[in-house]
């Protein structure tokens, strides 16, 4: 609970083994007892924290009472505090009152949801840093530097009578100069960014028995999709997160292509083919010990033109196409012979896609990654309003209409951290979060 009345509201439903007035309790103290309800009935035995305001989450009186799982305990203890004068929290209200409370900025906010939501270690490490505020402090550098500048150039704007010494033009467009800068390293910093927390949408393409479900599973290293010798088992697309360099990979192993009789691997084989337009990477799965079929130039064709990696199943048979081979270097020259069945290979596999996307180059330790679209967009917009601004400092437009590209620029930074923001982008930003967060 958080905000005034939750001391007062605790106190009619906890009774402390040591029993002491509120204003004697430190902060970030937990007292031993039992929540009772109106019958004074046990409800269970609990910890309870103690937060005090300014020193909490929310910067407002805050407790935390710590029971026992198991849902008739936890409905029963909720519906004790709801009755005593509590209400129930909105999606993300305790960080939204974090926020608006001055604790966190909005990015910091966003970060919250980015921690617990993270699928790669390099996903959650990226989201702790902006947590703790490094990238604000950054966003709060490049304000600076446009305000050291631009305060003079305000001044005598506004008030024309005094003598205040002007900016000039080559200040004004050296400071230019090194936002851009700033900013376009933050917005290229996204590429890597959507990689971290997207993760590479990844689909395993091939005709029937070709070994797609064979190299799913040999990835996962558990038997997630069905495999048999009968074509045509996989109907419908399997998806499946791994992590590869602390970058997720996520799996989707498709129906096989080929020209199909039954409704629904037909319906099947349409979806595959949709998937694999839409997929950052594609996997192309080819039996080795078979020569290259109608279905198989069939495959390579829809792929033509994509991010290919061509994987040459069965290599423990004996091989009928190798690396070779000029149709499937026509396609990719990332080739990567495998034996999904006796998992042969797949490290290869492996290396290859680090290679592909450059991972090993993505170091979220030592630089900053902006890994939210929202703060991407608003960054582009920044450049944008700095590119109009230097050109017209450039064709000598009075400093006036300059100042409302660099006021522009300003309001786009604020926006991210929190200080131009609006209410409807503030509630739509904390309804993504979950019930107490």
């Amino acid at each position: 609970m958080s905000g005034d009345d939750c001391f007062k509201i605790l106190n009619k439903i906890f009774k402390a083994k040591n029993a002491e007035d509120i204003d004697n309790i430190k902060g970030y103290s937990i007292k031993y007892g039992h929540i009772i309800d109106e019958k004074n009935n046990i409800v269970d035995e609990v910890l309870v924290s103690y937060f005090k305001a300014p020193k909490s989450y929310t910067t407002e009186n805050m407790c935390e009472i710590n029971t026992h799982g198991g849902i008739i305990v936890l409905r029963k203890i909720l519906e004790l505090c709801l009755k005593n004068g509590a209400n129930m929290a909105e999606a993300g209200e305790f960080t939204k009152r974090a926020f608006l409370n001055g604790r966190i900025d909005l990015l910091q906010a966003e970060s919250v949801i980015d921690v617990i939501n993270a699928k790669s270690e390099k996903e959650a490490t990226a989201s702790i840093k902006q947590l703790e505020g490094n990238l604000s402090k950054k966003i709060k550098e490049i304000k600076q530097k446009i305000l050291d500048v631009m305060v003079n150039v305000e001044v005598v704007i506004d008030y024309p009578e005094y003598d205040v010494e002007d900016a000039t033009d080559d200040e004004i467009l050296n400071m230019l100069d090194d936002v851009e800068n700033e900013l376009s390293k933050l917005e290229k910093s996204f590429d890597n960014g959507k990689l971290i927390k997207e993760g590479i949408k990844t689909a395993i393409i091939g005709k029937p028995n070709a070994g797609k479900s064979s190299l799913l599973n040999a990835i996962l290293k558990e038997e997630r999709a069905i495999v048999t010798d009968i074509e045509g088992t996989t109907r419908d697309t399997i998806e499946e997160f791994v992590n590869i360099n602390g970058i997720p990979l996520n799996l989707i192993d498709t129906a096989g292509i080929r020209s199909a009789d039954n409704e629904v691997e037909k319906i099947g084989v349409e979806k595959s083919k949709k998937i694999a337009k839409d997929a950052d990477l594609i996997i192309a799965i080819f039996d080795s010990s078979k020569e290259l079929t109608n279905e198989d130039i069939e495959i390579l064709d829809i792929i033509k033109g994509k991010k290919v990696i061509i994987v040459l199943n069965k290599i423990d048979l004996s091989s009928k196409i190798d690396e070779n081979n000029k149709k499937l270097r026509e396609v990719s020259n990332c080739i990567v012979k495998i034996s999904a069945l006796n998992e042969l290979g797949i490290e290869d596999l492996y290396s290859k896609i680090s290679d592909l996307f450059n991972l090993n180059e993505i170091n979220v330790d030592n630089e900053l990654v902006i890994t939210n679209l929202r703060h991407k967009n608003l960054i582009s917009k920044a450049i944008e309003n700095v590119k109009k601004a230097k050109t017209e400092l450039e064709n000598s437009v009075p400093s006036d209409i300059i100042a409302i590209f660099i006021k522009d620029i300003l309001e786009s930074l604020g926006e991210i951290t929190g200080e131009e923001v609006t209410e409807n982008i503030i509630n739509e930003i904390f309804s993504k979060f979950c019930l107490g967060k």
